[in-house]
């Protein structure tokens, strides 16, 4: 792993301990699949990052530095993860955030990871906190991920299912969800829990998916599940719990689809 931080345009040798990323997730970061040097979905990534950060009030760095530092560390690199960490900088004790903060931003750059085939999911008991003021951004306290990933691995399972307080189905722990009913691709609502998952968003835009809100009855009869995010692309599901799904060609003509838009992705098709 390279990893390099920043204070406003200021390469900085470590993050202090005053950070309030690191003392409240008082952030937000974006996880993206670099492809022959570039990433081809930066545009994307990049207005999440600005929704999440105007969300939260914290000020959005230079894009141009970001822009140049980011281009310096994908240098000759043909495949990987390159991730984006904003946070509102250092603050004293006590929630209040500081008026003058000066952002901290860091750069870190990853192996891609292996190609998966057909997961396993487990439907997580951690539920999903109900919070608008939140839903939708990729904030820094992802705990209830890390519990449900948890659970997931204990269940000997690929990936968690995750649900609202109500218990209806939002997403995995690290991934959208697609459900295929009627011959239709749904996901569901991300507006009181969950992530907009940038894949998610070029699906809904290419109207190959549509928004539709879900019960656990409907996805255990669902015809086929998927899983999509921004670095694995589109994983078909075999199985939740004790119900299993055979391959369904549905979920292979859309990672033709989205293999066509951007070829990064073509590869998944391999594998499923």
């Amino acid at each position: 792993m390279i990893a390099v931080a920043y204070i406003g345009r200021e390469p900085m040798d470590a993050v202090s301990i005053g950070n309030r990323g690191l003392n409240y997730g008082d952030g937000v970061f974006e996880t993206m699949r670099v492809h022959r040097g570039v990433l081809p979905l930066w545009p994307r990534h990049l207005a999440r990052l600005r929704e999440g950060a105007g969300r939260l009030g914290i000020a959005m760095p230079d894009v141009g530095v970001m822009e140049a530092r980011i281009a310096e560390l994908m240098a000759g690199a043909d495949a990987g993860v390159l991730k984006l960490l904003l946070t509102r900088g250092e603050g004293g004790r006590g929630y209040a955030p500081p008026l003058d903060a000066v952002p901290t931003w860091m750069l870190s750059l990853l192996p891609l990871p292996a190609p998966q085939g057909a997961l396993r999911l487990h439907a997580c008991e951690t539920r999903l906190a109900m919070q608008p003021a939140l839903a939708g951004i990729k904030h820094c306290n992802r705990l209830e991920q890390v519990l449900g990933r948890a659970e997931a691995e204990r269940a000997g399972c690929d990936e968690g299912l995750m649900r609202d307080m109500v218990g209806n189905p939002v997403c995995a722990t690290s991934a959208n969800l697609l459900v295929l009913r009627d011959g239709r691709w749904t996901t569901p609502p991300v507006d009181l829990c969950g992530v907009a998952g940038v894949l998610r968003g070029w699906l809904l835009d290419q109207g190959l998916v549509a928004l539709a809100s879900l019960s656990m009855d409907d996805v255990e009869s669902a015809q086929a599940l998927a899983l999509c995010n921004a670095v694995r692309g589109i994983l078909p599901v075999r199985a939740l719990g004790a119900r299993e799904w055979p391959t369904h060609p549905a979920v292979a003509d859309l990672q033709k689809r989205l293999a066509m838009a951007t070829p990064m992705f073509s590869e998944a098709r391999e594998t499923a």
